[in-house]
């Protein structure tokens, strides 16, 4: 059983049928362009079977078997189950690719939802699982999509960036994953490509619902580029030159943003893509127009798709309130994940919500012995150094390294004969510490205040601590630091003292350590 989408021309071998030398040339155009980015990298050809993207495996083969392409590409092809024939397409492309001695994989996703864009973002998803880390992705993209593609964004209202359309190199990233898109025939006019696959006879898959399908791609193309056809023969070739144009000037407008966020982002308070911090002093010293320029990229940092205007007009008014209200929170359903926006003081924050529900996550007590004998039987030392941690998820781990040796030393020479442990435990809201910036020992709100704990953060306070167990000095427990996921404040204390007048400091001994999972 075959499927009527199926054009009914054999299968047969590309390498010696007529090479189209437009479509060559634009894609032998494309590859010397990014020859730098391409080298050593591993290239992969999305393959939905349809005319565009046979057409480009078929001068993939073409090109490789005649020496003109260094590689061939691997086929990947996603059947997601939304037509009857997904089944029978799969296998037809996989036929196809055995023939011409191309590499092809066949993925399966699951979609979330009906409509085309689901459809895409389920392939995308399951490409990206697939393929490593930097590899590229080869599209059938042509000049007919751009087109198509800066009418929709232009009917949405998007910007320079979003009418600057699809990009022939783009670097995609997902979380901690990073991918490349390339498109070499985004000058390619679609007819061109038709001839070709006629030329060759490609069995290529005719979905019907490219042309005749409810989603406003399809509706556009049916519909309105007809008729502004009649009005100008080059309007799909002129609105592809727009985009490009456009895209050059969003590459100076993002340049322009990037150096203006070295200078306004607060780097102590950096974790990408999980939390991103602006100095709001520094981004209001710049012009009104650059400041929404900053927040439209900072905001859209980690996204494949740039924020919608209201909620950078949303976040510019957040910034510019004189009042004390940290309460107000934005929120943001991005495509890779969703976030909220807060302010505390001259700061501005975006989080995604898996870092929020990381900080909602429980801290233990831990406790770490600490003698000559301990040194000598513990395993979990790295080298020189223990790591203890003190929240941890699939995402982020939080720990505090330090040096048992150097720190056994420095106590023995306090106390003589050292019989303690180290405790790591969360700071209770009425316990009163005292650090370098204040006069007396605090607790609670005016403790937050002082150090400015923003409210996210209070939950995730400890205190670490040495416990001396010897009979000599009973037990006794002296707080030596406090910390927080992404700061450190010594505590005064006798210890601390001692230590000083010893010529040493406590955070040469200790280290506070915040970084995603590998």
């Amino acid at each position: 059983m075959t499927s009527s989408a199926i054009l009914t021309h054999p299968i047969r071998p590309v390498n010696d049928l007529p090479i189209d030398e437009t479509l060559a040339d634009a894609l032998l155009d494309s590859m010397s362009d990014y020859s730098e980015q391409l080298h050593g990298r591993r290239l992969w050809l999305a393959c939905s079977g349809g005319r565009d993207s046979l057409a480009l495996a078929a001068l993939c083969v073409q090109l490789y078997r005649q020496g003109r392409l260094p590689c061939l590409p691997q086929l990947l092809h996603v059947d997601h189950g939304l037509q009857a024939d997904s089944q029978h397409w799969a296998t037809h492309v996989a036929d196809w690719a055995k023939i011409q001695q191309i590499p092809c994989r066949i993925l399966r996703a699951q979609v979330t939802g009906h409509d085309e864009q689901a459809a895409r973002q389920a392939r995308y998803n399951v490409m990206r699982a697939h393929i490593n880390q930097d590899d590229v992705l080869l599209l059938g993209h042509h000049a007919d999509d751009q087109a198509e593609t800066v009418l929709m964004r232009l009917i949405q209202g998007a910007g320079v960036n979003g009418l600057s359309g699809m990009q022939p190199w783009r670097i995609q990233t997902q979380g901690r994953r990073r991918n490349v898109l390339w498109r070499p025939w985004l000058t390619v006019r679609r007819a061109t490509i038709s001839t070709y696959a006629k030329r060759l006879a490609l069995p290529y898959i005719d979905d019907p619902t490219n042309d005749s399908g409810d989603n406003v791609r399809s509706g556009l193309r049916r519909d309105i580029m007809p008729v502004l056809a009649a009005y100008n023969p080059n309007v799909i070739d002129n609105i592809a030159r727009s985009a490009q144009l456009l895209g050059d000037a969003q590459a100076t407008v993002n340049a322009q943003a990037e150096q203006d966020m070295q200078q306004t982002a607060d780097e102590n308070l950096q974790l990408p893509a999980a939390q991103r911090v602006l100095n709001i002093d520094a981004l209001q010293a710049l012009p009104l127009y650059r400041q929404r320029q900053l927040l439209h990229h900072w905001l859209g940092q980690d996204e494949p798709l740039p924020p919608a205007k209201q909620l950078v007009d949303d976040v510019c008014n957040l910034t510019q309130r004189s009042d004390h209200d940290h309460q107000t929170e934005l929120f943001w359903q991005g495509r890779t994940y969703s976030y909220t926006v807060r302010r505390y003081r001259q700061q501005i924050y975006r989080f995604s919500s898996e870092w929020l529900s990381w900080l909602d996550r429980p801290m233990i007590e831990q406790k770490q012995p600490l003698s000559r004998l301990d040194l000598t039987t513990s395993d979990s030392a790295d080298g020189d150094f223990v790591l203890l941690t003190v929240r941890r998820s699939e995402g982020h781990i939080w720990q505090l390294q330090f040096e048992p040796e150097r720190l056994v030393q420095l106590l023995e020479s306090h106390i003589g004969v050292l019989n303690a442990v180290l405790k790591i435990k969360p700071l209770d809201r009425k316990q009163r510490v005292q650090t370098a910036l204040a006069t007396r020992a605090q607790s609670g709100k005016k403790l937050y205040q002082t150090l400015g704990i923003p409210l996210w953060l209070r939950e995730s306070l400890v205190v670490v601590s040495v416990v001396y167990t010897d009979k000599e000095h009973a037990e006794s427990e002296i707080s030596v630091l406090l910390l927080s996921p992404f700061d450190t404040w010594i505590l005064e204390s006798h210890l601390s003292t001692i230590i000083k007048s010893l010529g040493s400091d406590i955070d040469d001994v200790f280290h506070n350590r915040l970084s995603a999972v590998e």
